[in-house]
């Protein structure tokens, strides 16, 4: 069964584009992005993202032989958009992006870490580079990979920037693929959206461990 976008009120939606990767990633119409993770592999195109045509847009480099603490999202043609590193030992699991396969202080673009020490489902708070003090977040992310179910919001408003759904088929299960849809909101960077959606399941991951 083919999955039924709800329509989101325009009160939700972002009025002007939304930047945070690249101009190039903002669309002024919603964009549905399928996403592919091969539950057993071993090499480094086992996370597509492709369009509603089929279409490779990103993919993430990682190995099963690889250190966990670190993911790059490249583009269809391999081009390093976005190097995703981990930061070790800290109490709230906290991630951090980088341009391209940089991890220099003045190449990052946004830090993420976990609402509260404590959660029965996931809440991420997400801050972008110039928000040094931290107060308040400018994302937010809520739900779980595992449940192939989550919201971002913008900032602690209600505001929906993109949402995760559920895709099961029973093609996908014999293939051994796990697949579910994205849906991103007119003018918000959807390189940005499924950089967080990688450090979501990686942040899952090591939770079910």
């Amino acid at each position: 069964m083919a999955y039924q976008r709800q329509p989101v009120p325009s009160s939700t939606l972002p009025a002007n584009p939304t930047p945070i990767i690249g101009p190039q990633y903002c669309a002024p119409y919603t964009v549905d992005l399928n996403i592919v993770k091969k539950v057993m592999s071993i090499v480094d195109d086992n996370f597509t993202v492709s369009d509603i045509n089929g279409n490779i847009i990103f993919k993430v480099k990682e190995s099963l032989m690889s250190f966990r603490d670190r993911r790059v999202l490249i583009d269809a043609t391999g081009n390093p958009i976005v190097t995703l590193r981990r930061k070790i030992m800290t109490a709230h699991d906290r991630w951090h992006a980088f341009r391209g396969e940089s991890t220099e202080a003045h190449d990052l673009i946004f830090s993420l870490k976990k609402s509260s020490l404590i959660q029965f489902k996931t809440n991420l708070d997400v801050f972008l580079a110039n928000n040094t003090k931290e107060d308040v977040c400018d994302f937010k992310v809520k739900g779980s990979w595992l449940e192939r179910s989550c919201i971002i919001y913008a900032g602690n408003s209600n505001t929906i920037v993109a949402q995760m759904h559920k895709k099961h088929t029973v093609q996908s299960v014999l293939i051994g693929k796990d697949s579910f849809m994205v849906t991103v909101y007119p003018n918000v960077d959807y390189a940005f959206i499924v950089a967080l959606i990688v450090i979501l399941r990686e942040i899952n991951d090591d939770d079910k461990e």
